[in-house]
């Protein structure tokens, strides 16, 4: 089994809407194309419309956006603007508000456990 595993954006989309009982402003619908998935590590891409909802991370996320724009906001705390060509990391335990504030794309690593 080889240990190299290219990204090519071939996997098909996973279109849908954030969960009405976690939207805070809009009707926001997502796309999540998953490129590798083995023993709790995911990577892809994902995509979502203008919207917010609430979030709880039980997972570690590594996040380089593409395009567009959010805000990630964690309850009790300032927001944090995210634009095409940042990087971020969302550690186990963030809980706040994710906001595209601009149609966004983006990839990402995600490691459970």
């Amino acid at each position: 089994m080889s240990r190299l595993h290219p990204i090519r954006g071939a996997a098909e989309p996973d279109f849908k809407p954030v969960d009405a009982d976690r939207v805070v402003d809009g009707a926001p619908m997502t796309e999540t194309r998953l490129d590798y998935a083995r023993d709790g590590t995911y990577a892809g891409e994902w995509a979502a419309d203008i919207g917010a909802w609430r979030v709880r991370y039980d997972e570690w996320e590594f996040c380089h956006v593409l395009e567009g724009a959010c805000e990630l906001t964690p309850d009790g705390g300032e927001a944090q603007r995210y634009k095409a060509g940042d990087s971020f990391v969302i550690e186990p335990g963030f809980a706040g508000v994710w906001r595209v504030v601009e149609p966004m794309r983006k990839r990402f690593v995600v490691r459970i456990g």
